[in-house]
């Protein structure tokens, strides 16, 4: 894929992916989020102007149309990263169906490798990977925050392994202010860096 943005956006951008998200809407399972926080993520992409975002977890993509389809608005880029061949080919047929490939790099790995190797810097970021790696993904990735970017983290709220660990290490981090977003049912982390030294 081409690592430049188009910033012409097509006039009808959005119908498609309207269209896609609507044809879609019951479809999503395979470690999918709920369309209400594939929205969330869409709103706090364009309502702060982010341009830089990564994913942790691709599985086959609904949120990563929703933060392409964001992106696409403020002329940014997402780099996505999935460790399961499958889902990575499903969600690249989606981003193409949906009409936002061009603003997807989607990567194939291991992401405890490739989210320690990329260097950044990110203005949004969006973990939904394995749950026990939360708190290692934060330590890695926390320092490529811009100052105003933010760190979400997907299924907070429901106990999972390792959850009690990262969500220990947010309180710990002093630049993040940190919510939790409670119209997730599955609940989603939203920690904004402020100026300072984590």
């Amino acid at each position: 894929m081409s690592q430049s943005v188009n910033r012409q956006r097509s006039p009808t951008l959005d119908a498609q992916v309207e269209a896609f998200l609507e044809r879609h809407r019951d479809a999503w399972q395979d470690l999918n989020v709920p369309e209400v926080d594939g929205r969330t993520l869409h709103d706090l992409i364009v309502k702060r102007g982010y341009t830089r975002a990564l994913e942790i977890g691709t599985s086959t993509g609904h949120s990563g149309v929703w933060m392409a389809w964001a992106l696409s608005k403020t002329g940014g880029r997402l780099t996505t990263l999935e460790s399961d061949p499958g889902r990575r080919e499903t969600a690249l047929a989606n981003f193409q169906e949906a009409g936002v490939a061009e603003y997807v790099d989607a990567r194939l790995g291991d992401a405890h490798v490739l989210a320690r190797a990329l260097a950044g810097p990110f203005d949004f970021v969006f973990s939904d990977a394995d749950k026990e790696w939360y708190a290692n993904y934060l330590q890695m990735v926390w320092p490529k925050v811009t100052v105003g970017g933010c760190f979400t983290a997907h299924n907070v709220s429901m106990g999972q392994p390792g959850m009690a660990d990262f969500l220990g290490a947010l309180e710990r981090v002093r630049d993040a202010q940190t919510t939790i977003d409670t119209s997730s049912e599955a609940g989603l982390s939203i920690s904004f860096k402020a100026s300072g030294h984590s």
